[in-house]
């Protein structure tokens, strides 16, 4: 299916909403799979949080996301049939401004697998916001959902909301534009770069690592655009720079 919704390059947020998380009762397996799964298709993730089962900071997470026009989302946890599941009606809050419908399809799926135990708690999790899509759970039929085709919501169980993932992925995220990166070794310090840091446009992801080397100060200098000239003129700049300081450096190999 063709997504009528596509970014080049969205700023995709993740939510992992589970105080179990938090208290250390279970550990967490979204992060690393989400990194994963994502550059695969050529895209990093802009920001992450992991938060309890909170309705204020639910909220506030997903106000932070819609206030984005450029945000995707992709939300694990709390839309069950329990009490501490609350990513349901707070996502019908905030996104759609609308109390939660119930979902026709879903409530006819619930009813076929548990019958008269689908009363009168688990016939809940079909209640959704206005105009929410199914995405398919693979384990028991019982869906996520989502949103304007960018914001995801998945069970918190890995085994259900990993597939659910990966098919919201290959549904609505196209394969990105390639990233051009060049990257240098600076033997000094990181303030001596602060300097040529600040020349670089808001175009330019620029991003430095600082490491010692055999006791010593050194910097991994990473220069990275999705326009190729622009990435090697910047690039160029900065070896310049640290040519003309003295500075011995590296030229790392991708």
């Amino acid at each position: 299916m063709e997504s009528r919704y596509i970014m080049n390059t969205p700023n995709i947020y993740a939510v992992i909403i589970g105080s179990e998380i938090l208290n250390g009762r279970r550990v967490d397996k979204h992060f690393n799979f989400l990194q994963s799964v994502l550059a695969t298709r050529g895209y990093t993730l802009f920001c992450v949080e992991i938060i309890k089962d909170d309705e204020a900071l639910i909220r506030s997470s997903f106000e932070r996301v819609k206030a984005d026009e450029n945000s995707m989302l992709f939300c694990f946890g709390g839309i069950g049939s329990t009490p501490d599941d609350l990513t349901r009606a707070v996502a019908a809050e905030v996104f759609t401004s609308e109390p939660l419908v119930r979902h026709e399809q879903f409530e006819k799926d619930i009813i076929a697998r548990f019958g008269e135990g689908a009363f009168p708690n688990r016939i809940h999790m079909s209640d959704l916001p206005a105009g929410s899509s199914l995405l398919k759970n693979p384990v028991n039929n019982m869906s996520g959902f989502y949103l304007e085709e960018r914001y995801f919501f998945t069970p918190g169980f890995p085994e259900m909301a990993h597939a659910m993932v990966e098919e919201a992925i290959e549904r609505f995220l196209p394969q990105n534009r390639p990233l051009y990166r060049k990257t240098v070794l600076a033997r000094c310090s990181e303030e001596r770069l602060i300097s040529i840091m600040k020349r670089m446009p808001n175009e330019i992801e620029c991003s430095s690592l600082p490491m010692f080397v055999n006791e010593k100060a050194n910097v991994e200098m990473s220069v990275a655009s999705y326009d190729e000239k622009m990435t090697l003129k910047y690039f160029a700049m900065f070896v310049d720079f640290l040519e003309a300081n003295n500075i011995d450096y590296e030229i790392k190999a991708l």
